[in-house]
């Protein structure tokens, strides 16, 4: 069992930050509070500092915004190090919005962050094509990277804040990823950061939280996926769990697993979205007790604690990043699946979203729901 294993071995393992002493770093900047204390404790480090904002969108709204981009400049100035833009507008619309997209119109609900982390921010091909060479690679994420002094692997964990934790959307970064990341905020709490950058007198220092689905600023998904496709999607019958009809939905893309606002469809008690049909073109409602289950499959893993899964291990999951650690049994069923098995049924087990294990404050690793 990994608790006696790893959990011991990380007491003695060296937090990756240290060993950093003038070190070429990238650190990524968004504008915001975070991404700029992480670099101004970067530099304190003694580190050789380039700030780096990676433009993901034309509008002027929502994410990597002219203002955003502005911002990042002027806290790079501000801290004397040198500021770069990368343009990754293509890429970004790519990998994350079309994968948006597609996978609402499967059926599923998408997790766009961990795409935009696992094949935008982290992925080294892009400043590799830009020849900007680095041995780190600094942001504002609240996580911490350690590398385990016997396996040799580098370990995911878990942020001292955990009302902030970030490792759920970060559990799929590859070794080589986890091996160049710094995270400098993993130690500290939300409060700790604005106080530093109240102190250093940050010029973001007070500026808000940034938005869940960052290229959605209004959240109305249904909306940006029709005007993206440029599609109508059909209209179609809302079922009761015996198949009787009560209503009308209105396209399949503007509706998820546990949904209960804005259905359209008048009850005595509170019903729920359980389930889509894309063949029928359904959507079925019931009471809140169906929407439970005891298991789940998994697909697209990654494990990074481990070479592998090779015995059922219990661990504690997360099936949403709000959701509170639930106690599991996992398998590892083939070279890219995961069986989870809950010692209690969970609610709004949603196909899409990922699936993330913990022993303790490490992260296993972690799957798509499928």
């Amino acid at each position: 069992m990994l608790s006696s294993a790893v959990c011991a071995r990380t007491v003695c393992a060296r937090t990756v930050c240290a060993r950093t002493v003038c070190a070429r770093t990238v650190c990524a900047m968004s504008g915001g509070v975070d991404s700029t204390v992480a670099a101004a404790l970067s530099i304190e480090q003694g580190l050789e500092c380039t700030g780096l904002t990676l433009k993901l969108r034309s509008e002027e709204t929502g994410c990597s915004s002219l203002q955003d981009i502005n911002d990042a400049k002027t806290a790079a100035l501000n801290l004397g190090i040198e500021h770069l833009t990368l343009d990754l507008t293509k890429e970004f619309d790519e990998h994350v919005i079309r994968h948006f997209v597609r996978t609402y119109e499967s059926g599923a609900t998408p997790n766009p962050c961990i795409e935009c982390n696992r094949n935008i921010k982290f992925n080294p091909i892009h400043l590799q094509l830009k020849k900007i060479d680095y041995d780190f690679f600094v942001t504002g994420h609240y996580a911490r990277v350690t590398k385990d002094p016997v396996s040799g692997r580098f370990l995911l964990q878990k942020a001292i804040d955990e009302k902030k934790d970030q490792s759920y959307v970060l559990y799929c970064l590859s070794q080589q990823q986890l091996q160049k990341a710094r995270f400098p905020l993993g130690s500290l709490t939300k409060t700790q950061v604005r106080k530093i950058a109240e102190e250093k007198k940050l010029v973001n220092a007070a500026k808000g939280e940034s938005q869940d689905i960052c290229f959605i600023p209004d959240g109305d998904y249904g909306s940006f996926i029709e005007k993206y496709t440029g599609k109508e999607y059909p209209h179609g019958d809302i079922i009761d769990i015996n198949g009787k009809v009560i209503g009308r939905h209105k396209g399949l893309i503007r509706y998820t697993t546990g949904q209960r606002r804005g259905l359209g469809v008048a009850a005595n008690t509170p019903i729920y979205v359980v389930s889509k049909s894309i063949e029928a073109n359904t959507v079925t409602l019931a009471e809140d007790e169906a929407l439970y289950s005891k298991s789940l499959s998994a697909k697209n893993i990654n494990i990074i604690a481990l070479d592998n899964i090779k015995t059922p291990m219990r661990v504690k999951v997360k099936t949403r990043y709000l959701q509170a650690e639930q106690w599991a049994s996992a398998e590892q069923t083939g070279e890219n699946n995961l069986n989870i098995e809950f010692d209690t049924p969970q609610r709004a087990i949603t196909p899409g979203q990922a699936v993330v294990m913990y022993d303790g404050d490490i992260v296993i690793g972690g799957g798509t729901i499928c």
